[in-house]
């Protein structure tokens, strides 16, 4: 059951025909990324590059590039793992139907970790630069780990009971890192291994820390599973992955992941060196801070190694298979986190955290006429108390009552059912001075911004304008107005933001004063204001991207007619959200044209990537 070694992931996939084996020789320097992204956008098959130009080990990438491909690596355990959580949901339901929760009972058998002596990943050693050095974008600071399993135990309860598993990004070299003896240790807020660091520094000491890459793909998945602090990623890996996961107790080292294919093993002081640059997930780079460093003690291998990598960057890439994944798997759970709640999603095409999408439930006055929100602020509140969740930037919700077949993941239906209810003056909730995803740059500073919060209730109180008004004139500057991908947005091109000495755009709140007069405006409840029009209506893909990834709620948001009533402001319409590019946001992932071209190169006639891009 499942694969204990990623070797044996490797050959299986290429017998069932899902890899592709490249024997050209690949640059580890952004072409190796360029392809990956290429493919998996392409719905193409994993890849095991066999030839790498300057490194002797070889690497596959794309593993978990299609759902279908992920519901493959785990199929012999998945079902156990959903039952196992059913039973955590209803624990009475294995003494109903036993029979059909023994898979459950099998894999709960394996959740504890089985130590050994020793293992196959401490039977070479070899130094940080012999790694594989992948760099994904033309500005990263260096060549990154993107798929590192970072394991640490909480200081004041070692063990692997208090362990943590996750990733978070390490960069090999670059920067002001000694060669060989240091690499950078990126982890946000809201991370595990943050109260494990924060115990060694009171305790004058420093973390020790093993970076594993490789092995069973469920351990790939476990660091990225949003488990409740306490509970051990290695105990999800060991179900997932049909086995107990095997760590070594040798003498002199943390312990080890004894099937990895490689692990880097440390000690994290509370020193701080420059990291970064690095191409994210939200489609901008996260720009050069002080990070931890991890001082290497020992770099080991296992023999004949696979080193697994994956590149990310603007939505979708191979991390949204991760989502997808985690969300079938973790999505029963939701209505137990918060009463009344009943669906929860972060989109993934907004990049995660900057948008939050939810449905819960107005119970508080039923026997009311009129309904507005309440229970759902409650919700609300409680949702942003939640683990990743909190990092939310903008979180929506509505009421499923007012319509039991509302889809959580039609998300143009769900704007649709907001804007229709919304009521601007009172359905805003801001959150100001807060702490934001690290990733963010639309804040005020590092992990520094604000939240909204709208939440919508009722019956509906408008109908959506699907069709441009034909006398639709905007002020000067704004201009190039297009139909958003939902019903009621308006879309305009505005001119490039230029602040003043305060930090604000005077031709923006100019702008909004005259806004107000135009009538055929009020039909639209939302107005976003882009750099480019064309390019954010095109799809709704595009508009989710730059809306909610280019504003910081307290700044960005404005509204035609505001108004401040008890320290709530709310207007009376329509909302305006400024979307342009600001001069402090990061800028976007764009490849190199030369690797561009030598990538298209390989995918001509009778080059190894031919039909599949």
């Amino acid at each position: 059951m499942g694969y204990r070694t990623l070797k044996a992931c490797v050959d299986d996939l290429a017998a069932a025909g899902k890899l592709l084996r490249i024997e050209a020789e690949i640059d580890p320097r952004l072409e190796a990324a360029e392809i990956q992204r290429r493919v998996y956008a392409a719905g193409g098959p994993a890849l095991y590059f066999a030839r790498v130009n300057g490194c002797r080990f070889p690497l596959v990438a794309n593993l978990f590039g299609t759902l279908e491909r992920a519901r493959f690596l785990f199929r012999d355990t998945l079902d156990a793992v959903q039952k196992l959580i059913e039973l955590k949901l209803d624990p009475l339901a294995g003494a109903r139907r036993p029979w059909q929760y023994l898979p459950a009972a099998r894999a709960a058998l394996h959740m504890r970790p089985r130590f050994v002596r020793s293992g196959p990943v401490l039977q070479q050693q070899c130094r940080v630069s012999e790694l594989p050095q992948i760099v994904s974008w033309p500005r990263d600071g260096g060549p990154f780990i993107t798929l590192p399993q970072v394991y640490t135990e909480d200081p004041d309860r070692p063990g692997w009971q208090h362990s943590n598993l996750g990733m978070y990004r390490i960069q090999l070299a670059g920067n002001r890192y000694r060669p060989d003896a240091e690499v950078g240790l990126h982890y946000q807020i809201h991370r595990g291994i943050g109260v494990h660091h924060a115990a060694a520094i009171r305790r004058g000491e420093p973390l020790r820390a093993s970076v594993f890459v490789g092995g069973t793909p469920a351990m790939t998945l476990a660091a990225v599973m949003p488990l409740p602090e306490g509970m051990s990623e290695l105990s999800f890996a060991g179900a997932l992955a049909g086995h107990s996961i095997p760590l070594t107790a040798r003498a002199g080292l943390p312990p080890v992941y004894a099937e990895a294919d490689f692990c880097i093993v440390g000690r994290i002081s509370d020193r701080q060196l420059p990291e970064g640059p690095f191409g994210d997930h939200l489609g901008y780079y996260s720009l050069e801070h002080d990070f931890p460093v991890l001082e290497v003690e020992s770099v080991w291998h296992r023999p004949e190694a696979i080193w697994p990598f994956t590149s990310v960057g603007r939505p979708p890439q191979e991390d949204t298979t991760f989502g997808a994944l985690i969300h079938e798997l973790t999505g029963p759970v939701v209505p137990t986190l918060v009463a009344g709640v009943r669906a929860v999603h972060a989109v993934d095409a907004a990049g995660v955290h900057p948008l939050l999408l939810a449905i819960g439930s107005e119970r508080y006055v039923p026997y009311a006429a009129g309904r507005q929100p309440r229970e759902l602020l409650t919700q609300a509140n409680a949702l942003l108390g939640q683990g990743q969740l909190s990092l939310a930037k903008y979180l929506l919700i509505v009421a499923g009552d007012d319509a039991p077949g509302l889809d959580i993941h039609d998300i143009a239906g769900f704007f649709r059912h907001l804007l229709e209810r919304v009521d601007w003056r009172r359905d805003l909730h801001f959150q100001t001075r807060t702490t934001i995803d690290t990733l963010d740059y639309s804040g005020t500073g590092l992990n520094e911004g604000s939240k909204l919060v709208i939440a919508a209730a009722g019956e509906p109180q408008r109908t959506l304008p699907t069709e441009l008004p034909r006398d639709l004139q905007l002020p000067p500057g704004l201009d190039q107005p297009r139909l958003g991908p939902v019903p009621g947005v308006l879309v305009s091109h505005g001119r490039p933001f230029a602040p003043d000495a305060a930090g604000d755009d005077p031709f923006l709140a100019s702008a909004l004063s005259e806004l107000g007069g135009i009538e055929s405006l009020r039909a639209f409840p939302l107005l976003v204001v882009v750099d480019d029009s064309e390019l954010a209506s095109r799809s709704l893909a595009n508009w989710l991207w730059v809306t909610f990834t280019r504003s910081n709620p307290a700044v960005d948001v404005h509204g035609i007619e505001p108004s401040i009533e008890h320290k709530h402001w709310g207007c009376r319409g329509p909302l305006v959200i400024d979307a342009r590019v600001k001069p402090h946001h990061a800028p976007p992932l764009e490849s190199d044209p030369e690797v561009v071209r030598r990538v298209e190169a390989l995918a001509a006639r009778g080059g190894p990537l031919h039909g599949v891009i």
